[in-house]
């Protein structure tokens, strides 16, 4: 196996990569990249079991053949070499890479292909198409709520893709972010739903421009943008029923400003009780007083200027989970709907054009 290319075209591919080698080293494999050498071009591919990506290049090729090597080593290598340099990478069969640039030579210890683990294929005939740029705005609407645990499916957002729609919600039993955009897909014959993982969320983020082609097969969903594609293991798990936790009747409205209501309960929040972050908020006629105390440290109040005509309100919020919501939102004004100080509160960005959004947050006894 033998090929030229130069830094920079590989440096890329092999920092994209970097987020999906394994580096806890349950398997040794796992934190290696497979390079498989064509005629006609050069393709990698890295993979944890849970997520996988493959991406190709063009480069000059003198010798085909396949390869595993540390995923990690490669991307050191390559960073470290001049820019505007061309790379020549070589392996006789003798599970060594030889790579050169200039007068530098690295000499890396390979393993055989055969303990590479298979990642799956895709066909992409079902022609889903969604905008990079778009859909990258709706994974910041959610990915913040997306829980951690050992129930596997809070540990990704659930995707809905109808004929005219797709949706993204995620909960960590706390709180719930959901978020939809019209898209028209006239070949989906009926609805698909599945839990995509956090990290292959995280992972699309990085795709920058173009459009994802979106397919799916029994175990596996794969995001294609440009020459890069990422499989995801299906999490296969029945996500919580969101539609029913989504409040319908809150008569209690406030409208916010955004900015002046995030700086508020940053503001509070300093002295908030350390873990629960708890902030309580009394509701009165067109204004809104904020309050957190610590018995170790201190308390502070503060109170803004709010349009509300309803009762008075006292209740309590985790103030990092507002604080989550409002620094993707994009709009100035902020719809805040309670009913009462037991219940779930739901915000919903006023004047959004491009996306639908809503956010319920569970009150706290503060």
């Amino acid at each position: 196996m033998k090929f030229t290319v130069s830094k920079e075209i590989i440096l890329d591919e092999l920092q994209i990569l970097q987020g999906i080698v394994e580096k806890r080293n349950t398997m040794p494999i796992l934190a290696n990249i497979l390079l498989n050498v064509t005629e006609n071009e050069v393709e990698i591919t890295g993979t944890d079991l849970e997520v996988g990506m493959k991406t190709h290049f063009s480069a000059n090729i003198e010798e085909t053949g396949t390869v595993t090597v540390s995923g990690k080593k490669f991307f050191e290598i390559a960073k470290s070499l001049p820019d505007q340099q061309m790379v020549t990478f070589k392996e006789n069969n003798d599970l060594m890479m030889q790579v050169t640039a200039g007068e530098s030579e690295f000499k890396v210890l390979c393993l055989p292909k055969d303990d590479y683990p298979v990642v799956a294929e895709a066909k992409f005939e079902k022609k889903i198409i969604i905008p990079v740029k778009e859909f990258r705005s709706m994974i910041d609407r959610v990915f913040f709520a997306i829980a951690q645990e050992q129930r596997y499916y809070l540990n990704g957002a659930l995707m809905v893709v109808k004929p005219k729609s797709l949706e993204l919600v995620s909960t960590d039993g706390h709180r719930l972010s959901y978020v939809s955009k019209k898209i028209e897909q006239p070949d989906i014959p009926k609805e698909i739903r599945v839990i995509v993982a956090k990290k292959t969320l995280n992972e699309i983020r990085k795709y920058e421009e173009g459009d994802i082609e979106f397919d799916l097969d029994e175990n596996n969903l794969f995001f294609r943008c440009g020459h890069r594609t990422l499989i995801s293991r299906i999490i296969e798990s029945k996500f919580p029923n969101f539609e029913a936790v989504i409040p319908k009747d809150n008569p209690h409205i406030l409208m916010l400003s955004r900015d002046t209501f995030i700086a508020a309960v940053r503001r509070v929040a300093l002295l908030s009780a350390e873990r629960s972050k708890g902030v309580k908020f009394t509701l009165e006629k067109n204004r809104l007083r904020l309050f957190s105390s610590n018995p170790e440290i201190g308390e502070a109040r503060d109170k803004i200027d709010v349009e509300y005509k309803g009762p008075v309100i006292e209740i309590g919020f985790n103030a990092q989970y507002f604080i989550d919501f409002l620094s993707v939102v994009e709009t100035e004004k902020v719809r805040f709907e309670l009913k009462d100080e037991n219940s779930a509160a739901l915000l919903r960005p006023e004047g959004e054009e491009n996306l639908k959004s809503m956010y319920v947050l569970m009150p706290m006894k503060i």
